[in-house]
């Protein structure tokens, strides 16, 4: 469990860290475990701002017992379980408490939650609740990443309550992030969780930007003391820039598509251009999800299986095209036996992706000199491509 830890006067981190979790959304891997951060703020009255996963409801009560709390309001950032899971339990245990959240966050919370509409309590974007002391602020971040997310500001203390915005994977007894080993989680967590809502994600951190904030306190990972270094990072990620690699996704069954793969990764190397490999047979999810941030191209290594491609390379596409990071460009590379339909298929499955597709290499059984001088025509166009972008 973890105990009650003070941030600043009278306000306090009270959530629960999930030391052992690996999977989350039976979905996405966690290395590293993860929490769910609840915060309490007193003033004449008191606000607990989210809650926990409901199995880690005992640790919440306990730590507002150990404070003895009495909450007024449970501020609702967003619906989704993990944060919002404890709200029956809460609104039970506290027979006068009201839940505040937006008008569309309530019409989850009863869907998902059975939450009674008489507990709850409405706010509009930048409306405001006087707690006496202390001040809450409403900013409604919607697509951060459900569409009725809201961030909560503390204004005395200039604290800034995000939920899964700016947030990271990582359970850590550290209650402040140290930049050097937040980095990586926090663009894992935003490749694989904000990603597919770039843009908004970019106006959403323009919207708290123009706050005065002097902290971030998201819903899981640690507290950002200095909210200059995620706001960067944040700006780097939504931004349209693009970097000089290439990420390769790739499967092989019997040995051709890998033997094209190493080929053309030599070839892109030798043109300078970065390189992010991952075979999917044993790819972490999170890695290649990360890799996709940045890159400008994106060449999938696809063998054949009855006319179609391999299902770990069509599995690889749909995250791809779910993600929807800002690369620019894609092409497939890979081997068959007798006939293959692979680039119909995934060409198919990336209508979410604003790319151009580059004319892909495909070999019968094993590669032949003429398949590696396509290979390295393949090269010439993407270094040709990246020139026009100003990146090579």
């Amino acid at each position: 469990m973890t105990a009650p830890r003070k941030i600043v006067s009278d306000v306090f981190s009270i959530g629960a860290i999930d030391w052992d979790r690996r999977l989350f959304d039976e979905l996405i891997p966690l290395p590293d475990g993860t929490s769910y951060n609840a915060y309490l703020v007193r003033g004449d009255e008191t606000a607990l701002i989210d809650t926990v996963d409901p199995p880690f409801w005992p640790v919440l009560m306990r730590n507002l017992e150990r404070l003895g709390a009495i909450p007024d309001y449970v501020i609702a950032n967003h619906a989704e379980q993990d944060h919002s899971g404890s709200l029956p339990a809460v609104v039970e245990k506290y027979p006068e408490i009201k839940v505040v959240c937006t008008p569309r966050c309530q019409v989850l919370l009863e869907d998902h939650l059975h939450i009674p509409e008489d507990r709850v309590v409405t706010v509009e974007d930048g409306e405001a609740l006087n707690l006496g002391k202390k001040t809450l602020e409403f900013h409604h971040i919607p697509w951060a990443h459900w569409p009725e997310t809201m961030a909560t500001y503390l204004k005395e203390d200039r604290i800034l309550f995000p939920c899964d915005f700016f947030g990271s994977h990582m359970a850590t007894s550290d209650l402040f992030a140290d930049p050097k080993i937040i980095y990586e989680p926090a663009k894992r967590y935003y490749a694989e969780i904000m990603m597919p809502f770039r843009s908004l994600a970019k106006k959403n951190t323009e919207k708290v930007a123009a706050l005065d904030v002097n902290m971030i306190a998201p819903s899981h990972g640690p507290i950002y003391s200095d909210p200059s270094f995620i706001m960067a990072a944040y700006q780097d990620w939504t931004s349209d820039s693009v970097k000089n690699e290439v990420v390769i996704p790739y499967v092989s069954m019997h040995g051709s598509t890998r033997i094209m793969v190493d080929y053309f990764v030599d070839a892109l190397v030798e043109r300078g251009i970065g390189v992010r490999r991952f075979d999917l047979t044993m790819t972490d999810l999170g890695k290649l999800a990360e890799a996709l941030v940045d890159a400008a191209t994106i060449v999938v290594g696809a063998c054949t299986v009855l006319t179609g491609p391999h299902p770990k390379a069509a599995d690889a596409v749909f995250v791809a095209n779910a993600l929807r990071p800002k690369a620019r460009f894609v092409s497939i590379i890979g081997s068959y036996g007798w006939g293959t339909k692979i680039v119909e298929v995934l060409q198919g499955m990336i209508t979410r992706m604003d790319v151009e597709v580059i004319e892909p290499v495909l070999a019968k059984g094993l590669p032949r000199d003429g398949d590696f001088e396509a290979l390295d025509r393949l090269a010439d166009e993407i270094l040709e491509r990246h020139r026009g972008l100003g990146i090579a």
